[in-house]
């Protein structure tokens, strides 16, 4: 069980989630899965509470939107999302938290900057990119899997942008907060890094 802190740290980044939503989505050229800013708060929770913390304020997340909230950008909700063409995309942020923390945590004690982004990259557009382009081309029965991943490149520039967001409020909160992260007990000594006190 998690600690009261921890719940609230949970609750919070499920939070952030759902509040990144609210600016709305776009669909251009009328595309199955929607371009939202979405996808930037399971990047922030990976980097920022660790992999099991993380993974958990993205199943506290989805299961909101499985019982109904509107909580996605546009206002969906429901199960009917999570066998749409961006159920592969959800279910990824899932595992795409999980890696992301699981990889900031292995250099711990030490937090730099650059693995940061690598590991944002990594689990927030890689793993969540593996999971949600074969469920969108099951789903929208495209011609080849090949072709949907060429689609779904329109993503990536947005995608790439939040990578350098979260990155940049990730290495700020821990230098704020260095004891928010378990394993980290830091002190700023020298740019793009927080090595161990």
């Amino acid at each position: 069980m998690f600690k009261a802190r921890d719940a609230a740290l949970i609750a919070m980044f499920a939070a952030l989630t759902a509040v990144l939503g609210l600016p709305g989505a776009l669909s251009p050229f009328g595309a199955s899965v929607p371009i939202t800013l979405q996808s930037l708060g399971p990047m922030l929770a990976g980097a920022i509470l660790g992999w099991k913390r993380a993974t958990a304020s993205a199943i506290v997340f989805l299961l909101l939107v499985a019982i109904g909230l509107p909580l996605l950008a546009g206002g969906r909700g429901g199960l009917g999302v999570f066998v749409g063409p961006s159920a592969g995309y959800l279910f990824g942020w899932i595992a795409g938290t999980a890696v992301i923390g699981a990889l900031v945590q292995a250099r711990l004690p030490r937090f730099t900057w650059w693995w940061t982004a690598v590991s944002i990259l990594i689990g927030g557009i890689g793993v969540v990119y593996l999971l949600g382009v074969p469920v969108l081309a099951m789903v929208t029965k495209t011609d080849g899997l090949m072709a949907t991943a060429a689609a779904a490149a329109v993503y990536l520039p947005g995608d790439l942008v939040k990578v350098v967001i979260a990155t940049t409020v990730a290495v700020g909160v821990h230098r704020a907060y260095p004891d928010l992260l378990p394993g980290l007990r830091a002190r700023v000594s020298q740019p793009g890094s927080l090595p161990p006190a």
